[in-house]
């Protein structure tokens, strides 16, 4: 046991809880509006709340934090940070501010809150959650930072009344930096068990038991207010609250601690890449911190399928450190408000769902039935009697619609073979539109059918590029670039080609010249040309960005940029130029990528949407701003099939989302520019979504070929990505991997759903030598316009 953890434990029997006001007429009436209970037992053990969509998600967390504050004035409040109280944060702010508009108060009298009874914020003591160790709190991407601008002064809270974790010169003596003590930013907690070795370990060792001091007088001073009477969190990928990662003990308390991969690269975006947040420390307060008082209202919220699982193994599990939120059981308060995508594992509610249908579609049949295939591993055609009345959904859908097992499971044997039939139909005479939020989503989608498609000629295939990607481009790779730059400014070969206009923009021939030069390096292993071409490259993007007329200015420039990326801390949000030229780098990465193809630049349509600005809370899609580039290069290119990355109900507004809807936008002004044209859509996921079986319509066989050069392909032209700064929770490693590892696991759904024999001794050879599969889903416009209405309908809702 840590001494932070000793001690705080020993508080226990000294601090009374403090009693809070928990009941809700806000609950009262949405559970009346809700087609489920807000309990299941026993299957379920925290209460429930569902609600349509996202926004929707936080105004009923911001009216229920609204009805305790107003209950429990002096209360003690915890609220979390990053994106998922977006719209909690934005409600709250709305409805103080417009408290006696007539709107808002009718809200209010809806909800059960009483209208004429403000609450008044500043008696409220805030509880800072955690923070990442060492970090400058000024720092905009500090949770310190966030908490003062978002809630301190934007709910009007006491700053007095607030505990919060500056760890600027935490556990500093007086007069040294972090940089001085952590050089690397490497904090050693051995040091806190073991013998130093040198002096500066012995600073080291100083300033943790410090920072321990200060986490042990931190949660004492939680307890001696009463504890935490109203908790609002998310929940991380590996089920984690606060910074409480998966194995974390109920017992926990406020410490400074490390966390897991998963938390690691949940955290890359916030701390500039994975090799920044996988260095990082975190003080955050425990989970017995979160439950010390039995009367707290302690909340998570969830939203999208990508959080289902973690969801349920926190409310359908018995209590296990390996659910961190499954401690939440112990509180008679505690909530889980959901959208439908993050409550579509709980188990009783999706039986409530098909026990109440009145109709049942083929793809719910299926995925019934091929879950069942799936979890006994038997094919569809070996499933028997016994297994059918061994499953609660499968049963119930025969009992339902009178149709026999094994007439279910044979229909989805056919379909699942029809799909695939479809995937190997040769395509040709089509003009394509390929889509992607970001640069290296379509070949991480369904780079392998690509790769068949354009071996037909008359195959036509256009490329839009949505957003600039300048996020997922680190400082360092930038400066890497920049000092490979320097090496070639006196070169006579490049200053020729300076004055002879090579690196000017609008120089087609010259930028396919440089993607050319790149790849004939990749396949000699010539590294001089390799670097030479990303020399160039850089080049001429930095001519387009700052308009360089004389090469005489590039030193002057280069120096520049070194020095403001050598000043500027990992996860900064960058000037608008510096947002350009990280993502002229991505840029460069999908031409090379195309080129495998013999696909020209000219064919590639860099959008750089305007949605895409690097903010924590970004813009929603315009139809000027962002739709309309689309049309307008459709009106251009003409296609018969749009592809789109089509992902789920997610976490909230985000890239994939924003540009799904832009994209839906533009094809519906399309549509009425041209009524004759029948254009089909094509929606593919990669490694942030999949396709269910049931879900997709058209399977795409891999070969080993074709995944080999899927990664072969990533690593040689995504050299920004490479480093796998930032990753997939799910994976540690660049994304072509994850991806790989993704479409074998589809391989493997379909062969067991059909059984070996389907592929080892099918007539035909793509389907022999297939390893992996592709799921798209294949869709005329009118179901993609309904699909996109149904998606919209869950993640938006009008604000305020």
């Amino acid at each position: 046991m840590s001494i932070c953890a000793g001690f705080a434990l020993s508080v226990v029997n000294f601090m009374t809880p403090k009693v809070y006001n928990a009941s809700s007429s806000v609950e009262t009436y949405e559970l009346s509006r809700s087609k489920h209970a807000s309990l299941y037992p026993p299957a379920e053990k925290i209460n429930v709340i569902e609600v349509e969509n996202f926004p929707l998600l936080g105004r009923l967390t911001a009216l229920r934090f609204i009805e305790w504050a107003q209950k429990n004035p002096g209360g003690v409040i915890s609220l979390p940070t990053g994106k998922t109280p977006e719209h909690f944060i934005k409600w709250v702010r709305h409805i103080l501010s417009a408290w006696k508009t007539k709107e808002t108060q009718q809200m209010l009298d809806v909800y059960g809150i009483n209208p004429s009874q403000k609450p008044e914020m500043r008696s409220l003591s805030f509880v800072q959650i955690d923070e990442f160790y060492p970090i400058n709190s000024s720092q905009h991407n500090s949770f310190y930072h966030y908490v003062n601008e978002m809630y301190i002064e934007g709910f009007g809270l006491s700053l007095e009344k607030a505990r919060l974790i500056d760890t600027t010169s935490l556990g500093l003596p007086p007069g040294m930096t972090m940089k001085e003590v952590f050089p690397e930013n490497l904090v050693d907690l051995t040091l806190r068990i073991r013998k130093t070795t040198s002096e500066l370990e012995r600073l080291q060792k100083n300033v943790i038991n410090r920072v321990d001091e200060f986490c042990m007088e931190y949660e004492a001073a939680i307890r001696e207010m009463g504890g935490i009477g109203f908790f609002l969190g998310g929940i991380g990928p590996d089920g984690h609250i606060a910074f409480n990662v998966r194995g974390s003990s109920f017992y926990s308390v406020t410490r400074l601690t490390g966390t897991n991969y998963e938390t690691q690269a949940a955290a890359a975006t916030d701390l500039g890449g994975m090799e920044i947040s996988r260095n990082h420390l975190v003080i955050t307060i425990g989970l017995s911190t979160i439950t010390y008082n039995p009367t707290c209202t302690a909340i998570i919220m969830a939203s999208g399928d990508a959080k289902a699982n973690v969801v349920a193994h926190a409310i359908q599990r018995e209590k296990n450190p390996q659910y961190p939120a499954s401690v939440l059981q112990e509180l008679e308060h505690a909530r889980f408000y959901l959208t439908g995508g993050a409550a579509s594992e709980l188990v009783e509610r999706k039986y409530y769902d098909v026990s109440s249908s009145q109709s049942y579609s083929d793809e719910l049949m299926d995925e019934a039935i091929i879950t069942l295939s799936l979890r006994l591993r038997k094919p569809l055609l070996s499933l028997t009697l016994e297994d059918f009345s061994s499953d609660n959904f499968t049963s119930l859908l025969i009992s339902k619609t009178g149709t026999q097992g094994t007439e279910i499971a044979l229909n989805a044997h056919h379909r699942i073979i029809a799909k695939i039939e479809k995937g190997l139909q040769h395509v040709s005479g089509t003009t394509f539109l390929h889509t992607e939020p970001h640069h290296d989503d379509i070949m991480l989608g369904y780079l392998a059918h690509l790769y068949h498609l354009v071996r037909d000629a008359t195959n036509l295939h256009y490329f839009a590029n949505l957003t600039s990607g300048f996020t997922a481009v680190t400082n360092a790779y930038v400066v890497s670039t920049l000092v490979a730059l320097e090496t070639y400014i006196n070169d006579r070969e490049m200053q020729f080609q300076f004055i002879e206009g090579y690196f000017k923009p609008d120089n087609i021939t010259g930028r396919m010249a440089d993607v050319y030069l790149y790849l004939d390096g990749i396949a000699s292993k010539n590294e001089e040309r390799i670097r030479r071409a990303e020399a160039y490259r850089l080049l001429r993007n930095l001519v387009e960005v700052y308009h360089i007329n004389d090469n005489a200015t590039l030193p002057s420039r280069i120096l520049q940029l070194r020095d403001y990326f050598n000043a500027q801390y990992p996860g900064a949000k960058d000037p608008q130029d510096i947002q350009t030229l990280k993502g002229t780098f991505r840029e460069f990465e999908v031409e090379l990528l195309w080129a495998y193809f013999g696909i020209e630049t000219s064919s590639i349509r860099p959008l750089r949407l305007g949605f895409y600005t690097g903010d924590i809370f970004t813009a929603e899609p315009e139809i000027h701003r962002d739709a309309l580039p689309i049309f307008e290069y459709m009106k251009e290119i003409q296609p018969d099939v749009v592809s789109v990355a089509f992902d789920p109900e997610g976490s909230g507004p985000d890239t994939h989302y924003k540009a799904l809807q832009a994209v839906a936008g533009a094809l519906k002004m399309y549509r009425e520019h041209d009524t004759t044209k029948g254009v089909r859509i094509w929606g593919y996921r990669n490694v942030w979504y999949r396709f269910k079986p049931a879900e997709a319509n058209l399977f795409v066989p891999v070969s080993l070929n074709s995944l080999s050069m899927l990664h072969t392909a990533f690593m040689n032209c995504f050299g920004s990505q490479r480093a796998a700064s930032f990753p997939s929770y799910e994976h540690d490693g660049p994304f072509s991997e994850l991806a790989q590892k993704i479409q074998v696991e589809q391989y493997e759904m379909l062969k067991t759903c059909l059984g070996n024999d389907f592929f080892l001794r099918n007539s035909h050879p793509r389907l022999r030598a297939a390893r992996g599969f592709i799921f798209l889903k294949e869709m005329e416009l009118e179901e993609f316009f309904g699909k996109v209405r149904e998606l919209k309908k869950r993640t938006e809702a009008k604000e305020f």
